[in-house]
């Protein structure tokens, strides 16, 4: 107890499944599995610690799986094999980085715990054991749903293993659908549960250059409602997604706070910018998501040791060129720039060209300088999305390419879920259940009071949606969340608004042109609409000799399921600008490529021609337009 909670985390927290996967289901050997006594308090705490060690050996995998098999990624000269593998979908059962063993590793102590521990036990009135007892419930949950992400089918238990003969036994398996249908209920009945904590800025040692670290335990945990809307997402159960995303955002007052990126970053940027450009921003700066310490917008994060010594350390800062574990603060010169010795010219993983190219065709918006309000003044600049240059630290040219750094794991944590990634997922959730206003009302105002009373391009339909079922216009939440803001604003600043060149009419167009340029130019044709009109008393015009006649006006707007799958594509921008090399990438676009599918706005198959059309470049050595080539070999 006296011994900080991170080196119990690393050092001490013990895992109970000690074979391999391959060992648990194949093996015929009849050892036993370390087997503990859950009788006292206190074993709860220590033993959820362990588990999260188990996240915590699973967390690089995790990343490397999703976004060297994404379109945000691209290799170069100095990448491992095994990574090339990832990227160009030839990973066979030997890859590193393809290991089912870690999840069940979690799973099987998830079990374990599920199955032993006492949840009766009281302090007082208060039943110590359950946020601990619902943890596991929602760890298990998390870990198998990256598994079957990954995986396809697969072995499906939830009593725990504690010998081989045991593991023999194992032969159910099971899909998304099936997984989600065996532990949602479960789950459920824990929603609204507030995680565990042990404590915040808690020490947890020096880092070799001399800095502290800290971290914070509540967001260590998984909450039930995050995971319960990620299940009902993935299997595509929008309005059940939709209620438990709701239900966390309500329960814990959690917003989409305002952020900014500043545009001074690059020698470009400087010369692009207005002399009537304000520097006056409201709220964080965005790079403070990622600090080592205290991290702003996060919710759940994986804190990674601070050297060996400490725990288990990450290999993610070295992979995209970043060096958290030398214990050199020396800059050397290069060229013209100083550079920090922290930053690795030789890292292995790159952004992509398609990356950039989405970052680089946003624009910029802000209200000048000269303006007395924004009614109409608010201005665009091609400056592209700012988080790309927080994201993307650029320090030096190496053999006349730009050696960029990644920033987001510099504090050695790795983020797991950000309210903006909360935000997003509602988003694609009220999207599909057929509110695509509504949806891109997260990506441009934020879903808060203002928009709530002026609701500018939401339907009547729409605002009711958001009085009711999902309820942030209600007398009862409207105040809660007043202040939520657009996520896009992170990057482009003021996208709020009548005003502001951001509008859904304008991105729907821009997008429909994309498209219609790839897949051909009637793929999405607008819907022509001719309406008789009359004169205010309800009259037919007349001409000039005074004869009626019929006067027609014209509209033009889309199929609904047009709107629904382009502000979808819009979302998907969003979750690359957003989330991009957080971890989320492939899964997003598998899950997305399925709503796609299951729609058949345009075939069964486009999603999967959606996604592979994103992955071309990557030369894949298999056809992904084949859902069966999206998953690993299972060992």
């Amino acid at each position: 107890m006296k011994k900080s909670i991170f080196i119990i985390v690393a050092l001490c927290g013990v895992l109970f499944s000690a074979t391999s996967c391959q060992d648990m289901l194949e093996t015929d050997s009849d050892s036993q599995i370390f087997d503990p006594q859950l009788d006292q308090k206190t074993d709860s705490m220590f033993y959820t610690l362990g588990i999260l060690k188990g996240v915590q050996q699973a967390i690089d995998q995790y990343v490397l799986i999703n976004e060297m098999r994404g379109d945000l990624t691209q290799v170069n000269k100095y990448t491992q094999a095994d990574l090339r593998e990832l990227a160009n979908f030839s990973a066979t059962a030997s890859n590193k980085y393809d290991s089912a063993y870690v999840f069940y590793r979690i799973i099987n102590n998830c079990n374990y715990f599920i199955a032993h521990r006492d949840t009766s036990m009281l302090t007082g009135s208060r039943k110590v054991a359950i946020p601990e007892y619902v943890q596991a419930y929602s760890i298990r949950a998390w870990a198998y749903l990256q598994l079957a992400k990954i995986y396809g089918n697969v072995p499906f238990y939830t009593d725990p293993i504690t010998s081989i003969s045991e593991a023999n036994t194992v032969h159910d398996t099971k899909d998304i659908v099936g997984i989600c249908e065996a532990l949602a209920p479960d789950l459920a009945k824990f929603s609204g549960q507030p995680v565990p904590t042990y404590g915040s800025n808690i020490e947890v040692g020096e880092t070799n250059r001399g800095v502290m670290k800290y971290v914070d335990t509540p967001k260590m945990m998984f909450p039930v409602d995050l995971v319960l809307g990620d299940l009902y997402l993935e299997t595509g159960d929008y309005a059940q997604a939709a209620r438990y995303y709701f239900t966390y955002l309500r329960d814990n007052a959690a917003l989409a706070n305002r952020f900014y990126n500043q545009p001074t970053f690059t020698d470009e940027i400087i010369r692009k910018l207005p002399n009537d450009i304000v520097y006056s921003f409201g709220g964080e700066s965005w790079s403070r998501i990622f600090s080592m310490n205290t991290p702003s917008d996060v919710i759940t994060y994986v804190p990674m040791a601070v050297n060996n010594l400490n725990g288990l350390t990450t290999d993610l800062p070295r992979l995209f060129g970043y060096d958290f574990y030398t214990n050199e603060t020396s800059y050397v010169a290069t060229g013209s720039r100083a550079v920090s010795s922290l930053y690795l010219l030789e890292r292995e993983i790159d952004a992509s060209q398609s990356y950039l190219d989405l970052a680089s065709k946003q624009n910029y918006y802000y209200v000048p300088s000269t303006a007395v309000t924004d009614n109409g003044n608010v201005k665009s600049v091609d400056l592209g999305d700012l988080r790309r240059y927080t994201t993307l630290s650029s320090h030096v040219s190496k053999e006349d390419s730009l050696f960029n750094e990644m920033v987001k794991f510099e504090g050695a944590n790795i983020p797991v879920y950000r309210n903006a990634s909360v935000y997003l997922r509602l988003a694609e959730a009220i999207n599909r259940m057929g509110y695509p206003d509504a949806a891109f009302a997260i990506l441009k105002d934020g879903l808060n009071r203002d928009l709530s009373t002026d609701p500018l391009y939401l339907t009547e339909e729409s605002q009711e949606f958001l009085r009711t079922t999902i309820p942030f216009f209600s007398s009862d939440y409207v105040s809660l969340f007043a202040n939520n803001v657009g996520i896009h604003s992170y990057g482009s600043g003021y996208t709020k608004g009548a005003f502001s060149p951001y509008q859904l009419e304008s991105e729907v167009e821009r997008k429909v042109a994309e498209l219609n340029a790839k897949y051909g130019d009637d793929f999405i044709k607008p819907v022509i609409i001719e309406e008789e009109v009359f004169d205010e008393e309800g009259n037919p015009f007349l001409d000039e000799e005074g004869n009626p006649i019929s006067v027609i006006m014209t509209t033009t707007t889309w199929r609904k399921e047009d709107l629904v799958n382009v502000v979808e594509d819009l979302i998907c921008d969003e979750y690359a600008l957003e989330l991009a090399f957080e971890g989320n990438r492939f899964g997003d676009l598998c899950r997305i490529a399925r709503h796609k599918n299951a729609a058949a706005t345009y075939g069964a198959d486009y999603g999967n021609r959606w996604l592979a059309d994103k992955l071309a470049y990557k030369h894949p050595v298999v056809d992904l337009t084949n859902q069966q080539n999206w998953y690993l070999p299972f060992k």
